[in-house]
């Protein structure tokens, strides 16, 4: 497992009222941060080879809902098996005694997707179940209104709604009043810097009273080397 700040930055953003682009600040103070391994987007070999952090997460998304159960629990197993080895080592990390897992939303409301499209989450509750110190907060944060698609919206497939701005999270998502004085771990499949969805959400649950947020991921998008 890897660490890594979350920095408190200016950002460029697409100011969804007027469709032009400005700089804002998605989260206002440093953040703890961890992922398991570097992501390789552009690696297609990496992408169909079973176990890798690129093969689970592509899984998990299931597109097309195109994956057999065979295949996406299998990709769900794996990924459980690396929280059950990761989070723990968080626990010490940060000295705290115990965590509340919150997970990130998929972009659109959660009526949007299938039950095969939501199996990360239930891939960290499961994991968390199994462990010592981390509570349940996995249905804390629920998208009730779409956004655009993120990694697919360079192709045009990003769908309705809108891109990352400041202040998304409390817009399109329910945020639970549980999360008041916890010391939250929120989870995402993939971190990319520059999007800043995840600032954003961490920052939606300091606002709504979190007393702490630590930041994990499966992947963190590795810089492109030319």
């Amino acid at each position: 497992m890897n660490s890594f700040k979350i920095i408190s930055t200016q950002s460029w953003y697409t100011n969804p009222t007027t469709q032009t682009l400005q700089t804002g600040i998605f989260v206002r103070q440093t953040i703890d941060a961890f992922y398991h391994e570097d992501y390789h987007g552009g690696n297609s070999e990496r992408r169909v080879t079973i176990g890798t952090i690129e093969n689970i997460i592509t899984t998990l998304k299931n597109q097309f809902q195109d994956k057999s159960n065979d295949v996406l629990n299998r990709a769900k197993n794996s990924m459980i098996q690396i929280l059950k080895a990761d989070l723990p080592q968080i626990l010490i990390r940060t000295g705290k005694k115990n965590l509340t897992v919150c997970v990130i939303p998929r972009a659109k409301a959660e009526t949007f997707y299938s039950h095969s499209q939501l199996l990360f989450k239930q891939g960290v509750k499961a994991a968390i179940n199994d462990l010592i110190g981390f509570s349940d907060g996995t249905t804390y944060i629920s998208r009730h209104k779409n956004t655009r698609t993120t990694h697919l919206d360079k192709s045009g497939y990003g769908g309705d709604g809108d891109l990352p701005y400041p202040g998304i999270i409390k817009k399109t998502c329910n945020i639970s009043g549980d999360v008041k004085g916890k010391d939250i771990l929120l989870v995402d499949d993939l971190y990319t810097k520059s999007i800043n969805i995840d600032e954003d959400a961490i920052q939606a649950l300091l606002d709504n009273g979190a007393n702490s947020v630590i930041f994990y991921a499966l992947g963190k998008t590795a810089a492109k080397s030319y």
